[in-house]
């Protein structure tokens, strides 16, 4: 569902994804991608959502959308911090990881696309009620602490060693795109109360277009940044 100081360090962690210093276009890309991509994937979150959805109807499930605003501090703040005390060829290392990931999901969404049944929803009488306890839900999944560790926690990093404001853009498109996507399937699943089996397909099968684009691409920064540091 998140991180060198030095002049030499600040100059490969901006080759690292081959920024413009003057425009934050790029980073603005990377936070849209990425949540388009996470928040189009099964996973707690989204049953929990249908969960609630089940029970109370979509506008009681639309707080739900907000909780990565809140799982999603101390999981950052923990990856950040670690990362930036970590020598820059490490985070090549571990962005050329999170490519690997991000195609492994892409796979994971690709094979989505091609069932024919949601998985079915949690009992309703168990349905979380409330925003904290959709929060809770996101901070027991592996999936925030491994993309904030792969994905966003280094690409947060570079961003602010290009300038604050990038990161500010980074973090900001990410959310606001994140947020979005879940208020959205939160009204279609009301609309219908389960998504069709065409609209999850198209759904899987945009998520998966993107995450491989993603993984891509963070294999490509990787691997240039790598071969930087050994010439």
């Amino acid at each position: 569902m998140s991180q060198p100081s030095s002049s030499a360090g600040s100059e490969i962690s901006i080759q690292h994804f081959n920024v413009d210093p003057g425009s934050s276009f790029e980073f603005l890309l990377i936070g849209i991608s990425y949540a388009l991509s996470a928040g189009l994937q099964p996973g707690p979150l989204q049953a929990f959502f249908l969960a609630k959805v089940s029970a109370g109807g979509w506008r009681r499930a639309l707080p739900a959308a907000f909780a990565p605003l809140i799982s999603d501090g101390p999981i950052a703040l923990v990856s950040i911090l670690l990362l930036r005390a970590l020598p820059s060829s490490f985070r090549s290392w571990l962005q050329l990881a999170g490519g690997v990931l991000l195609l492994i999901f892409a796979w994971s969404a690709f094979r989505n696309s091609r069932r024919e049944q949601p998985p079915p929803a949690d009992d309703p009488s168990s349905t979380p009620k409330t925003i904290g306890q959709a929060a809770l839900i996101n901070l027991l999944n592996p999936n925030p602490y491994l993309g904030w560790s792969l994905v966003m926690g280094p690409a947060v990093i570079s961003a602010w060693e290009v300038g604050p404001g990038m990161a500010l853009a980074l973090l900001f498109s990410f959310y606001v795109t994140m947020i979005s996507i879940s208020l959205l399937l939160i009204y279609l699943m009301g609309q219908a109360l389960l998504i069709g089996p065409g609209a999850r397909r198209t759904l899987s099968l945009i998520s998966g277009t993107l995450l491989v684009g993603l993984g891509l691409y963070f294999l490509a920064q990787a691997s240039t940044a790598l071969l930087k540091i050994s010439l």
